[in-house]
């Protein structure tokens, strides 16, 4: 396993900035100190790595004005259009073996496994541009709203960095730190990611079958019920039995048990109801109606 000295060692030098590197802040000094006492890292290598770390404005900008769309009309398109499916159905015949085992395996869809990747990332395709260090760093220290949760997936990459022998600059994911195909934040990759090929290693920025499997295991681990569906257009909810009345704005549904475990991978309804039907007309263009 290489040192987190080894894997500076590989990163991309950092351009000169007008602030100073996180390095030099005593609150960083203190993290670093608790991740020594925690987990076990070296002061010295610790002390190098945020020595090259700088805030990201862009990543500030972007949380604080996310491109969040309110409108179900307008939402919806995004998502399910022939394009997005047309993907789907290519990533779905490529990936077939593993997505079928999955489904086996933790009793998830298929169309919903390709579906929660189409809408994350178009089906790996869009990832994120940012390195992931830097962001989770700069929300950890320089957004006060969040800071403490994103301090925690700092905490987790920078342990899942060492522990995986990576590249601690090489990853890149969304201006939030979310990683690879799947999108899951370093939390979620350290409880749910899995290695589904059996290569001895869980890559979930490179490797379609291991974004597949944690895909999977993520929603079982959150309660996914195997054989019911997760959305009815009409009826009164059973609320004893999980189910949610949704107001999507132009449309009402009833949000199912399922509903709620998708709203788990992300709060919104919006989302939620967005790969149901991308995953709905991605079942039937492969059932051929």
């Amino acid at each position: 396993m290489r040192s987190l000295v080894a894997a500076l060692m590989l990163a991309i030098a950092v351009p000169a900035l007008s602030q100073a590197p996180y390095g030099e802040r005593e609150e960083v000094k203190a993290f670093i100190a608790d991740m020594v006492a925690r987990h076990g890292f070296v002061e010295g290598e610790l002390n190098t790595l945020f020595a090259r770390v700088y805030r990201v404005d862009p990543v500030l900008q972007a949380i604080a004005a996310p491109a969040e769309i309110a409108r179900w009309s307008d939402y919806r398109p995004i998502f399910v259009n022939p394009r997005r499916i047309a993907g789907g159905q290519a990533f779905w015949k490529t990936h077939e073996a593993s997505l079928e085992r999955a489904e086996q395996k933790y009793g998830v869809p298929a169309q919903v496994i390709v579906a929660i990747i189409g809408v994350e990332t178009n089906y790996g395709r869009n990832s994120g541009r940012w390195r992931v260090v830097e962001a989770l760093a700069t929300l950890a220290f320089d957004y006060p709203p969040r800071a403490n949760f994103f301090r925690t997936e700092l905490e987790n990459y920078l342990v899942h960095a060492r522990d995986a022998g990576l590249d601690v600059f090489s990853v890149r994911g969304s201006y939030a730190g979310a990683i690879g195909i799947p999108q899951f934040m370093p939390g979620s990759l350290r409880r749910y990611a899995v290695d589904f090929d059996g290569d001895g290693a869980i890559d979930l920025s490179r490797n379609p079958a291991d974004a597949i499997g944690s895909v999977a295991n993520y929603l079982k681990q959150h309660g996914w019920r195997t054989g019911e569906a997760v959305q009815r257009k009409e009826g009164k909810p059973d609320e004893a039995a999980g189910e949610r009345r949704i107001n999507l704005g132009s449309e009402r549904r009833v949000g199912l048990a399922n509903f709620q475990v998708l709203m788990r991978y992300n709060r919104s309804p919006l989302y939620a109801a967005a790969v149901a039907d991308l995953a709905d007309a991605l079942a039937a263009q492969r059932a051929g109606k």
